[in-house]
């Protein structure tokens, strides 16, 4: 018997080059697992901006991600959607975090996360960028060593009826009164 390849989503209906870094820039939530100190693994979601397909986190000086981004422990990124099997897709992220200390960059970020994130005269605009002065938020760029994209919604097919010309022959698939 012959060896076969596994098909995997990302092999069957790949999400790569342009369309998924349009995927990432609308994305609002990045789920990160990083390793702890002792080993075990810290779960959440976080935000994220993506500037000049580079993608960045926003992290308060105690977030547990944060000291375990700057231990350079491994982690594990994954933006995803979909409800049903017709419309799963996402990205998985494997890769490394740099801390980023430009100032200038750090003030684009804060717009790019104020713009995607809040409207105009939200409510809770101001209490977190205030918190995050408090806080000491930085950015983290994730610095991707390997993304694994999928898209469903690529194979599925919008549900018409259609209109064929059948040989004579093929009785058993015509509809009543069509």
């Amino acid at each position: 018997m012959a060896d076969v390849k596994p098909v995997t989503a990302s092999t069957f209906a790949p999400l790569r080059g342009a369309k998924r870094w349009e995927f990432l820039e609308r994305a609002k939530t990045i789920r990160f697992a990083t390793a702890n100190e002792d080993g075990s693994i810290y779960l959440s979601p976080l935000w994220l901006v993506v500037h000049e397909r580079r993608i960045f986190i926003p992290v308060d000086a105690a977030s547990k991600h944060g000291a375990n981004f700057e231990a350079g422990r491994p982690l594990a990124a994954l933006v995803d959607g979909g409800d049903e099997y017709a419309t799963v897709h996402g990205v998985r992220i494997h890769g490394t975090m740099e801390v980023t200390d430009d100032d200038a960059l750090f003030d684009q970020l804060q717009e790019l996360v104020r713009q995607k994130y809040f409207y105009k005269n939200h409510p809770y605009a101001d209490a977190y960028f205030e918190f995050g002065e408090f806080a000491g938020r930085r950015y983290f760029e994730l610095v991707p060593e390997k993304m694994i994209g999928w898209d469903m919604r690529e194979l599925a097919e919008v549900p018409a009826n259609e209109a064929r010309v059948l040989p004579d022959h093929v009785g058993d698939r015509l509809l009543e009164n069509a």
